[in-house]
């Protein structure tokens, strides 16, 4: 499969589960909503003390399975690795984030201060694999 045919996918279809290694090597798994940045990356929105980011920071590969609304029916595997990008510096990532799964936010002044609040960060996935190209 085409890396550009799962990043379409990703536009349309943002529920996904993230995984990532813990320190001993196991996998943990996360739902998690995922986006696809201008730069052609999958990007979620997570907090900088999750054990995902913390996860991540340690070891950044990453993979994700991208479902549609339904569950089942199409869906994608991508990995790559990932960038954590912390605040201020993820700020306008977040705010692209949301507008790619949910459109415009009605007060964007709480929206950034929630960011703030909450201790956000932005993962950023550089897409190096996408499959399945087959199913069943």
């Amino acid at each position: 499969m085409e890396i550009t045919n799962a990043l379409e996918f990703m536009r349309t279809n943002h529920r996904a589960v993230l995984h990532t290694f813990r320190r001993d090597g196991s996998p943990q798994l996360s739902p998690v909503t995922v986006a696809v940045d201008g730069g052609g990356r999958a990007v979620i929105s997570s907090r900088a003390t999750a054990a995902k980011t913390r996860n991540l920071l340690r070891d950044p590969r990453a993979a994700l399975c991208v479902l549609n609304d339904k569950f089942f029916g199409e869906w994608r595997v991508v990995s790559g690795w990932c960038e954590v990008v912390h605040l201020p510096d993820a700020m306008d990532g977040l705010v692209e984030y949301y507008r790619a799964v949910a459109g415009e936010h009605p007060d964007w002044d709480d929206y950034r201060a929630a960011m703030v609040r909450d201790q956000r960060v932005l993962l950023r996935i550089t897409v190096e694999y996408a499959g399945p190209n087959v199913s069943g």
